[in-house]
């Protein structure tokens, strides 16, 4: 009896990249979360306003999303093994 050869449709370099994107977007929002007000009476402008929450978590959150279609959408290489058991 011949053994089947079971071949994924993901690599390990597929799901490295799908992890890295996932990062980078839980970076992303971790960035964009604001700290509480200390009080509610006051409005903190620098803090609300920051170029971190405005402009470098958008970016990464949009790379991040970025990556992850990139690792969907990227074939596996065939490796000379797959070769031989599909002919």
């Amino acid at each position: 009896m011949e053994k089947e050869k079971t071949t994924f449709l993901f690599n390990k370099s597929n799901y490295i990249l799908l992890i890295a994107g996932v990062l980078l977007n839980v970076i992303g929002f971790l960035l964009m979360i604001g700290g509480a007000a200390e009080d509610l009476n006051e409005f903190n402008e620098e803090e609300l306003f920051s170029p971190v929450r405005l402009t470098v978590a958008p970016i990464l959150i949009i790379l991040g999303y970025a990556v992850i279609i990139y690792s969907i959408m990227k074939k596996p290489k065939i490796s000379d093994d797959t070769k031989k058991i599909e002919e």
